[in-house]
């Protein structure tokens, strides 16, 4: 049975898989994995790293010039702009795969839409840019709504909730809201509980369990306020953090095996969009779990 569809701008992606893979590909220079950063290299590398991925068997590319890391600092538009526009430039003249722009500046999202972009991934949910919202509307693309408690710099250093799937299904119905009162369509809003993002190793966990009950909370009330919900897609970045350190006693480097494990167990309890370092690797396993789900 196919997933529901995502739908973009001017067509729908679809999956025969039980859900979408989303390749990350980092610019940023500043990347938790290093292994996954491609930040000082040439555009040309960069790109034949997208076309790898697209070979593998990623349904979008996730393209982000600025970590967001634990500890780490923002970086300025003009400096972001440099690192993620001429990429897109690039992979839009080799492939037409869905492109998703991991920003929280309207400028940036705005530049790389021109250049063919498809999906906006902002872990502020459009609260740090009062343009955003707007940009998206127009656009009409997808827009990945995150749940994250303070900044990159400090957002470790409060963890703990009263009740951690509440409290995120909360924000995430708020954010959703305001986003559909700035007309952005209820079908066009990816919800992300945000694994790793102001949360302990429990909390991760708790949250990767209740994916479904998340994304029914938020679309009962939108629907609620009278927007049409029939569903929405959750999409969990779970590819090795450090919750999957925590558990394995793995570092980064070896955490592959975790990851698929952690993936696989989100999809079950709700993820139909996972984002990924590991495209084949997550295709594989897809593929097995299709066969015996």
């Amino acid at each position: 049975m196919l997933l529901p569809s995502i739908k973009l701008a001017e067509k729908n992606i679809v999956t025969e898989y039980p859900a979408f893979i989303m390749g990350i590909l980092n610019v940023s220079g500043n990347s938790f994995w290093r292994g996954s950063d491609h930040g000082g290299q040439s555009v040309e590398e960069a790109v034949d790293v997208a076309l790898r991925m697209v070979e593998d068997g990623a349904d979008i590319i996730d393209i982000g010039g600025e970590t967001t890391k634990p500890g780490s600092g923002y970086i300025d538009e003009k400096e972001e702009l440099s690192r993620v526009i001429p990429l897109v430039k690039e992979i839009r003249k080799k492939t037409k795969i869905p492109l998703s722009i991991d920003t929280r500046k309207s400028s940036v999202m705005r530049a790389a839409l021109d250049e063919g972009a498809d999906i906006l991934n902002d872990v502020s949910a459009m609260e740090d840019d009062p343009y955003m919202a707007r940009l998206v509307s127009e656009r009409r693309i997808p827009v990945v709504l995150m749940h994250k408690r303070g900044l990159p710099s400090d957002m470790q250093k409060c963890t703990v909730y009263d009740d951690i799937v509440n409290e995120v299904s909360d924000y995430l119905s708020e954010r959703a809201l305001f986003a559909c009162e700035a007309g952005i369509e209820a079908d066009k809003i990816i919800l992300d509980y945000g694994v790793g993002f102001g949360k302990d190793v429990a909390g991760n966990l708790s949250l990767i369990k209740n994916g479904k009950n998340i994304s029914d909370v938020v679309c009962k009330k939108l629907m609620d306020k009278g927007f049409d919900c029939k569903f929405l897609h959750v999409l969990a970045g779970l590819s090795r953090k450090s919750f999957i350190g925590s558990i394995t006693g793995r570092d980064v480097e070896d955490r592959l095996y975790g990851t698929i494990a952690a993936d696989l167990l989100a999809v079950q309890y709700g993820a139909s969009v996972l984002r990924v370092h590991d495209v084949a690797a997550a295709k594989d396993s897809l593929a097995v779990y299709r066969s015996i789900a």
